[in-house]
């Protein structure tokens, strides 16, 4: 007996798939080259930019949250978020309200890290979005959308709200 499939399940071939797989990955590898390679002169790596990324976006989020966001362990949050505070990236502020939080932002030198990072990778979508047209953006961030795990979803889409 066969099961009935979806029409979405057929709507792209094996071979279209993997070619979209490879070529996130590829993305992926010079998304990240501009920001690895100022991170590099820091002694610092892709854990380090994500932190930067999300406190700079985020000023006073709790350690619970980004830990929450970036899924890892505390432990390696504490040895990546320790480095950045000790070189005076990131200051740590105990909640007014409930002192047992701790809220982070970037310094100034945090910052300016921050932008360093993100000046090649902003440059890169927007050019990325001009060379595919503006009806590519749209069905980029649908595609990017429908990639996260659908009990997340509503979680990164309030997040990316709070712009």
């Amino acid at each position: 007996m066969s099961r009935a499939r979806a029409p979405e399940a057929e709507a792209y071939s094996e071979a279209e798939i993997r070619r979209a797989i490879e070529l996130l990955f590829f993305a992926y590898r010079d998304f990240t080259s501009g920001p690895d390679a100022v991170l590099a002169e820091h002694g610092y790596g892709r854990a380090h930019h994500r932190v930067i990324h999300f406190v700079g976006r985020h000023p006073g989020i709790t350690v619970q949250q980004l830990l929450d966001i970036l899924r890892i362990t505390k432990q390696s949050l504490s040895r990546v978020l320790g480095a950045l505070m000790r070189d005076g990236y990131i200051r740590q502020q105990k909640g007014e309200r409930d002192r047992r939080l701790r809220h982070l932002f970037l310094t100034e030198q945090g910052e300016a890290l921050e932008a360093a990072c993100s000046a090649p990778q902003r440059q890169r979508v927007r050019e990325a979005f001009e060379e595919a047209g503006p009806d590519a953006v749209a069905s980029y961030q649908a595609v990017l959308k429908a990639l996260v795990t659908p009990g997340d979803r509503q979680d990164v889409l309030t997040l990316l709200d709070d712009d």
